[in-house]
């Protein structure tokens, strides 16, 4: 027998609310190097596409940002992709957002705010 992923099983928590709006894939990589050094990780972003279908949206409402690969999340300052996704969220167009790695999505946190090691 073959488990069920999530959004497979009933009562999945992806709502028609949601499924209305637009599903953001948002691709990033730090450098121009990791990108040619890691394709893989670039195609598996892109892949995520197909996920965004698999949890019900169609193909015309997902949105693939990726103005910002081969550009650094030390901040946010030049990565228009990164400002176009928050822009889409803080409008409410946004169902849902995919991508790796996302708990670095902003970038690193300021200096001040990094632990210090003990």
């Amino acid at each position: 027998m073959t488990a069920l992923l999530p959004w497979e099983r009933s009562g999945s928590k992806v709502r028609d609310r949601q499924l209305t709006r637009l599903a953001v894939v948002y691709v990033r990589q730090s450098s121009m190097q990791q990108v040619a050094d890691h394709q893989e990780s670039t195609r598996l972003q892109y892949a995520l596409v197909d996920r965004a279908a698999a949890l019900g949206w169609p193909a015309s409402r997902v949105v693939v940002i990726d103005e910002d690969l081969g550009r650094s999340g030390a901040s946010t300052f030049g990565r228009s992709g990164f400002q176009r996704l928050v822009t889409e969220i803080g409008l409410d167009h946004v169902g849902l957002v995919l991508g790796i790695e996302m708990s670095r999505l902003p970038g690193p946190p300021p200096a001040h705010k990094q632990k210090s090691p003990l």
